[in-house]
């Protein structure tokens, strides 16, 4: 019998606690038993297993990715919604670096929920790329520089990569600049 109180949301969320403190690639189904107090058979009564459980991680985190970019996007479009944005995913990653791990791999073949939910995360990303008319091939590519961007961004400065003084909050700024500039002659040319 499942231990009261214990629910898979609750296990996924305890799983994610994990992940963001010991990163995602330290991730294992006995942590996640300690953490919630049971044994690891007795977790299983709530998950099929450590991918299930990374599948769901990634899941919540695309949700709340996806949450927090609709909320920076709001009223803006163009040159502030790529600032709000990078603010938004910087500060994303940094406070869920183990959710945020999750988010990169792509979802399971077939699985309609999670690709869904990315769906909706390029959806809230291109009405936010809009104003810079984009359509098409244009708007994909936008959508995956922008992802590779960010992540490169935050990536780096997560794992320290930014060891000399200049201001990374800067970097980001010229970051956002050259986006702009980017998609601006992209959206000309579709």
């Amino acid at each position: 019998m499942p231990r009261a109180g214990l629910t898979r949301e609750r296990v996924i969320e305890q799983a994610a606690a994990v992940a963001d403190e010991a990163g995602l690639e330290h991730l294992t189904l006995a942590a996640v038993a300690r953490r919630c107090g049971v044994s690891l058979p007795g977790l299983y009564k709530h998950v099929d297993g450590l991918e299930d459980v990374k599948r769901d991680i990634g899941l919540r985190a695309v949700r709340e990715l996806t949450g927090m970019l609709t909320a920076a996007a709001v009223g803006v479009s163009g040159h502030e919604a790529l600032t709000e944005f990078a603010r938004a995913y910087r500060a994303y990653a940094r406070l869920h670096p183990g959710y945020y791990s999750a988010i990169l791999d792509a979802p399971p073949p077939g699985d309609d929920e999670y690709e869904a939910a990315g769906a909706n995360a390029v959806t809230v990303i291109a009405a936010a790329l809009k104003g810079y008319r984009l359509e098409g091939e244009a708007l994909i590519h936008a959508v995956r520089i922008l992802r590779a961007a960010f992540h490169g961004m935050v990536s780096l400065e997560t794992a320290g990569g930014f060891g000399l003084p200049e201001s990374v909050d800067d970097t980001y700024t010229h970051l956002v600049d050259a986006l702009d500039t980017a998609f601006r002659s992209l959206g000309a040319g579709s």
